[in-house]
This record gives C-alpha cells, sequence and structure tokens, in this order.
C-alpha cells in the first residue's frame, strides 16, 4: 500500500507528545496523529491515515512515529 507524504518522524523521539502530534499533523496533513502510553493496546489493521505516536509515562515520545 502506497501512503503520501512524509511517513516516519525519527526526529521527533524524545520531544513531548502533544508537539510532535502538532508537527507530525502539520508535515502529513493526510495522516491523525494518536498519542498512545507505550505498552498499551492498539488496533493492528494498517490505516495510511493514523499514526501513532508512542509515549513514555513522561508524555514523551518513546519510539519512531510512523504511519501505520
Amino acid at each position: 500500500m502506497e501512503c503520501t507524504g512524509k511517513s516516519s518522524w525519527p526526529e521527533l523521539v524524545g520531544v513531548n507528545g502533544k508537539e510532535a502530534e502538532k508537527i507530525i499533523e502539520k508535515e502529513n496533513p493526510a495522516v491523525d496523529a494518536i498519542i498512545v502510553m507505550v505498552g498499551e493496546s492498539v488496533v493492528l489493521n494498517f490505516s495510511c491515515e493514523r499514526v501513532w505516536v508512542w509515549v513514555d509515562k513522561d508524555g514523551i515520545v518513546a519510539q519512531v512515529p510512523k504511519i501505520g
């Protein structure tokens, strides 16, 4: 499946999750960035319109956000 626009944001690891959410949605308006805690369950289906923003207990991005 070919998704449009930027698909991953390695530069956002270590950034505040809310700030990362804004940056992702600005850089690729076709996606909805969704903040989730590391270890939380999420749906496993792939979607070009979704980016999981995995944050730690302090709300800091812990993994590279990417389309999926």
